[in-house]
């Protein structure tokens, strides 16, 4: 990960600032505040701010005014309640805004979430960093040939090492043309005095996706589970999952009961449907049941079976 001197002169100011305020602030958030969080190869994820924390949640379902006399164990009693239910309002009542710098192409996979709000570096006003993701050869895989959008095994050897160069090479000749129409280096040097630079907004159609970008990105509690319950899953891909597992980090230190009840509740649980609710119901009653008679599609009854570790997936 590389910070620029701008970057790393913000955070040493933003982390020497001491405020006093009334508001209810998170001890353990308060110490990452700022801080930028290495992912991938250079790319981080950084806390810039936030609002409340889990006796936000409770006053708000409450509809009360401070703590009163109800003790902690209540507390998380109630967000286990609200999660369990999935009464969402509560949730968000907390907000949180991070600094994020990522990938194009898993930007693009990121802003599918609408529930945020986005404020991206733009590449119209300010020349891209010369900067790209090069996975490790322990995530370059085959296409799955049983899912359209998953990675099967690994690809390893000489044509990993093609593939790898080929990444790096395109991404290198690309920047560099992107410099030549721009007639200008992403250090600001002109390259040619004779020469106009290509407009900014047209020069960069030309970068590859695995260029980096950077965002403000700023949402509600809720909707950030519900980000996470998509993207740290395991079977999202790795180059997101990266910076939701540092996020859901972020959610522990910053709200750690509402963190607690969403891994038991939301990561840790699962949905049944009421075909799947029956099944398992007369597995419990020591009664009979196979696929056949079970009413569900193969997929449904594999994944049914997965979910309880029962050794009984279909071919």
């Amino acid at each position: 990960m590389k910070l620029t001197s701008e970057q790393k002169k913000e955070i040493i100011d933003q982390q020497s600032q001491k405020n006093t305020t009334k508001r209810v602030t998170s001890p353990a958030l308060e110490q990452i505040l700022y801080e930028a969080i290495p992912v991938l190869d250079h790319g981080f994820v950084r806390v810039v701010d936030y609002m409340g924390d889990d006796t936000s949640i409770v006053q708000s379902a409450r509809v009360s005014y401070g703590k009163g006399t109800k003790k902690v164990s209540t507390d998380s009693g109630l967000i286990k309640y609200l999660m369990r239910h999935r009464h969402s309002t509560p949730f968000e009542m907390c907000e949180i805004k991070y600094h994020v710098k990522l990938p194009i192409f898993i930007a693009r996979q990121w802003i599918r979430h609408r529930t945020a709000n986005v404020n991206e570096y733009s590449a119209r006003y300010s020349i891209l960093d010369k900067e790209f993701y090069i996975p490790d050869k322990q995530h370059l895989a085959a296409q799955s040939t049983n899912n359209r959008q998953g990675r099967g095994s690994l690809i390893n050897g000489s044509q990993a090492d093609e593939i790898l160069s080929v990444l790096r090479e395109d991404a290198e000749r690309n920047y560099k043309n992107y410099e030549k129409m721009l007639n200008e280096t992403y250090d600001g040097d002109i390259i040619d005095d004779k020469k106009q630079g290509l407009a900014r907004e047209l020069a960069r159609m030309n970068l590859t996706l695995n260029s980096y970008t950077q965002w403000y990105w700023k949402t509600d509690l809720l909707n950030l589970l519900n980000f996470l319950s998509l993207r740290a899953d395991s079977h999202a891909q790795y180059e997101i999952r990266a910076y939701a597992d540092v996020m859901m980090n972020t959610v522990k230190k910053w709200v750690p009961t509402t963190y607690d009840a969403f891994i038991d509740y939301r990561v840790g649980g699962m949905e049944l449907s009421a075909k799947g609710k029956e099944i398992i119901k007369k597995m419990i009653e020591g009664k009979k049941c196979d696929y056949e008679s079970s009413g569900l599609s193969k997929r449904e009854w594999n994944e049914l079976m997965g979910s309880f570790g029962f050794n009984q997936n279909l071919v």
